[in-house]
Order: C-alpha cells, then sequence, then structure tokens
C-alpha cells in the first residue's frame, strides 16, 4: 500500500475501534486509537501473514502484550480479512470469540494471550529464540506500553533478548504518555527509553508513530540490523482521531456513551472524507 492508502485503512480501523467499543459499552479507546496507525502498517504492509491460513508455519508473529487494546488488534485483523468487520460489534458480548483481551484459542490471527502487563514481550522473546533454534526466517513482533514497560519482567526479557542477539525481534512501544493512572511521567517515569534499550544490547529508533514515511523506515531499518533486536519507540497520541478522547487519560478505559459516539464517528467520517478529496 502506498501511504495514502495506508491512511484510509488507519481511518477504518479507528471507526472499528470506537464501534466495537462503543457495542461492547466497555473497553480501552485510548490505546487502542494511539496504535492505529501502528496497527495498519503492521498488518497490512510488514507482517508476513496469510488470513486464509492463519496458522501457517512460515508466518511472522505478533504479541500485544498490552493485550487491553484488543480492539485496534481485533479491527485490524478483521480489515485484513481475517475474520467479518461485522463481528467487531460482538466485542466483550456474552458467546463471543472477541473477548477484552486477545484469545489465541479463539481468534483467527492471533498468535498469544495476553493481558497481564508485562508478560507478551517474554512470549515474544520464546517465539523469536525458537525460530533462531528452528533455523526459520520468521520475524517476531511485540507491542508494549510505555506505561507497561515499569513492569519488570519486560526488561528480564529484554535483558535476554539482547544477551542472545535476537535480530529477529522487534518490540514496538506505543509512547503515548498515558496510563490509566495519568501521564506515565509521574506514574513511575521510564525515561530515557532508548538509553534504556540500548543498555539491554537493542538497537533503537524512535519515530512519530503516526507518520507512515518514518515507520516504514524504522521498519526496514529493523530487518536490516543484525546481531542485535530492535525497539521502535513510537511517539504518539492518546485517543488519536477523536478529538475529545485525545491526550486524555480518563479515556485510557471506557466508553463512550451514545451521544460521544456519534460525535466521535462524525469527526472520523469527516476525516476518511478529506483524506478522499
Amino acid at each position: 500500500m502506498d501511504v495514502l492508502e495506508l491512511k484510509k485503512m488507519a481511518h477504518k480501523v479507528r471507526e472499528g475501534i470506537v464501534t466495537s467499543i462503543y457495542s461492547a459499552k466497555a473497553g480501552h479507546p485510548g490505546g487502542s486509537l494511539s496504535a492505529a496507525d501502528l496497527f495498519t502498517y503492521l498488518y497490512f504492509e510488514e507482517l508476513h501473514v496469510d488470513p486464509k491460513c492463519p496458522q501457517m508455519q512460515e508466518r511472522d508473529r505478533f504479541v500485544l502484550s498490552k493485550g487491553h487494546t484488543a480492539p485496534g488488534l481485533y479491527a485490524a485483523l478483521a480489515y485484513r480479512g481475517f475474520f467479518p468487520v461485522e463481528d467487531l460489534k460482538t466485542l466483550r458480548h456474552v458467546g463471543s470469540y472477541l473477548q477484552g483481551h486477545p484469545d489465541m484459542k479463539c481468534v483467527p490471527g492471533v498468535d498469544m494471550s495476553t493481558g497481564s502487563l508485562g508478560q507478551g514481550l517474554s512470549a515474544a522473546v520464546g517465539m523469536a529464540l525458537a525460530a533462531k533454534m528452528d533455523q526459520k526466517d520468521y520475524r517476531v513482533y511485540a507491542m508494549c506500553g510505555d506505561g507497561e514497560i515499569q513492569e519488570g519482567q519486560i526488561w528480564e526479557a529484554a535483558m535476554f533478548a539482547g544477551h542472545r542477539r535476537l535480530d529477529n525481534l522487534v518490540v514496538i512501544v506505543d509512547h503515548n504518555r498515558l496510563q490509566i493512572d495519568g501521564r506515565v511521567e509521574d506514574v513511575c517515569s521510564p525515561y530515557p527509553m532508548d538509553e534504556k534499550f540500548r543498555a539491554f544490547q537493542f538497537h533503537t529508533i524512535t519515530i512519530d508513530g503516526h507518520n507512515f514515511e518514518e515507520i516504514d523506515a524504522a521498519f526496514k531499518e529493523a530487518k536490516q540490523t543484525k546481531g542485535m533486536p530492535t525497539a521502535i519507540i513510537a511517539n504518539t497520541q492518546k485517543g488519536r482521531g477523536v478529538s475529545f478522547m485525545e491526550d486524555a487519560a480518563e479515556w485510557h478505559g471506557k466508553a463512550p456513551k451514545e451521544a460521544e459516539f456519534y460525535v466521535a464517528m462524525e469527526e472520523l467520517k469527516k476525516a476518511g472524507e478529506a483524506l478522499c478529496q
């Protein structure tokens, strides 16, 4: 896809996020929206996957370590063709396979069940090591939240990945600067992120996580990096695309009410129309 097509698809992903969370009357819009461009690039440009064969052995693996932002992952998977887009409206409903956190046993395209913050990266590191041991070419990607990397297990996994020189591993930090309790720097500062990852023998890249040119360049650089894993620190905005959710910690984990839903969808509709002009 070219940049314009990626922007259009990211717009659809954002509509899917808002629609699913509104339908569920629960969920996490802020971090799902901040990562929407990253989800879009991963599933429509970067990852070697096949919706018709979700479990093919040579596929790239993706682990959503910040599992509460499942609505963003689900929207990308749906538009990529892993399951019907209409099913997004069943998020968190009784009997739906689209649970509040990703479940690898139920959702086509999900490689790891996640939800307990800090644990997803360890799973991704294990996958990357398995690829090396089995002499396979697939790559492994893990998305973490900037609040999530306050967890000690993240750094245990990073230490192991750097020590083992897992250059088939890419860690993406969705750096939207907010977590459920407020600003990340006030709750428990993880800064400077880039220097910390470098100390664990990572190649680090810092980008604007809403700029597809920068996203594209970062993932290409990661593929060219040998002998060490890569950490992409993506500067994003919480709630991106919905004005009243942007940079607002209170939208970390609540659903829009009816009036708010229609305002949000109208804003997204206008933004989508502008992309088509």
